[in-house]
């Protein structure tokens, strides 16, 4: 048994796309546990791709294969999950903020998260301040997590903040930031309780607020 979860796990290394969801189907008809697969295969084999990645020994178009191969096997575990209503370790809500349409980076470390085992609701770009805060009282998240590519939509951010704030809803959440033009002063500054360099960083990030 484990040495098929064993191949899962490489097999999301790796980065094949096409093997991880056969494998995972095999899994499937052997009887194996739709959680047991997510967790002993694919996720141990994100967490390593993570791992690699801080380290510099992976690069992003590794990751994204990896990250595609992860997508891949999950989708067929989804529906089985559901039904069995398998508890994740937390809930995130993802989105780009207003004004900026570049969804590629919020998209990997919302499969990166997937990965961490957490819940990931992707608002998708170009999020109004108000958008994040109906979808906070509608998901009720344990993290929100914004993006910004652009410095001319990064005061988006703050204003988000502010919005949850007004809405009464700050302290129900955690927030945190990330994209190329950010550091982790303008973090503090705007009052995120976090901020990640990459999607890695991200990942790990939420998973220590969570803890």
């Amino acid at each position: 048994m484990s040495e098929i979860f064993e191949q899962l796990a490489t097999l999301i290394i790796e980065g094949d796309d096409e093997k991880t969801p056969e494998l995972v189907q095999k899994a499937l008809d052997d009887g194996l546990d739709a959680k047991d697969i997510l967790d002993n295969g694919l996720i141990t084999g994100m967490n390593e791709v993570g791992v690699r990645f801080k380290g510099g020994s992976m690069y992003m178009p590794e990751v994204l294969m990896s990250a595609k191969a992860m997508h891949d096997g999950q989708e067929l575990l989804r529906p089985l999950l559901a039904t069995a209503k398998v508890k994740r370790s937390g809930k995130i809500l993802l989105g780009t903020v207003k004004g900026d349409l570049h969804d590629i980076g919020k998209n990997l470390v919302g499969m990166m998260m997937e990965g961490q085992g957490l819940e990931v609701v992707n608002l998708g770009f170009n999020v109004e301040p108000e958008k994040f805060v109906a979808a906070i009282k509608e998901h009720k998240p344990d993290i929100v997590g914004m993006s910004s590519m652009l410095t001319t939509t990064m005061r988006f951010m703050g204003h988000t903040i502010k919005a949850i704030e007004e809405a009464g809803l700050r302290d129900n959440v955690k927030v945190i930031v990330g994209g190329a033009p950010l550091d982790a002063a303008f973090g503090q500054r705007i009052g995120a309780d976090g901020y990640g360099y990459n999607a890695g960083d991200g990942a790990e990030l939420a998973k220590q607020l969570l803890a």
